[in-house]
């Protein structure tokens, strides 16, 4: 990615505008978490609730928009454990028309920088190429101090492990 490319990378301030990119998030997860909307025609956003707390924070990766030259969102990711032992990735999404672009290997290794101390990262395992993704930024992060260890899913257990990405 040119340098004229890079994102701005900001903390969440409008919690409500994150609460619709969510929607995007689940829509791109449901193949792998066989979600569905709810009722009233959203997905279920249960991390998301837990956010803004002291110990968890949001950011979010602007470009301008190629309409308006606005500074519009095209990712965000979600930390938490700022507190504690571990960070950890709680979500993680870059809108599908910046993928493969460079973007999102920029965005997860500034988060990761942002914040000291050791990780774990998971994703799931029907998503092939969220393991590519994750097992690259683990390399460039972390260079060879990480392993992978596969996790059941709480109260899941018909579905696939998830692996999990863990700094050591």
């Amino acid at each position: 990615m040119a340098d004229a490319d890079q994102p701005q990378i900001v903390p969440v301030a409008n919690w409500d505008m994150l609460a619709w990119l969510w929607q995007a998030y689940r829509t791109d997860m449901a193949p792998y978490v066989n979600g569905l909307p709810y009722a009233d025609g959203r997905y279920a956003h249960g991390p998301l609730d837990a956010y803004p707390a002291p110990d968890r924070e949001g950011w979010l990766a602007l470009l301008p928009h190629p309409n308006s030259g606005e500074p519009a969102p095209v990712g965000f990711g979600l930390v938490a454990g700022l507190g504690g032992a571990r960070r950890t990735v709680d979500a993680f999404w870059v809108a599908s028309t910046m993928r493969r672009t460079g973007l999102g290997r920029h965005f997860a290794l500034d988060l990761i920088s942002r914040f000291d101390g050791p990780w774990e990262i998971a994703f799931q395992h029907e998503n092939v190429a969220a393991g590519h993704f994750w097992r690259a930024v683990a390399q460039a992060a972390f260079g060879d101090a990480w392993t992978e260890e596969r996790r059941p899913v709480p109260h899941r257990p018909q579905v696939p492990s998830d692996h999990w990405i863990i700094s050591t």
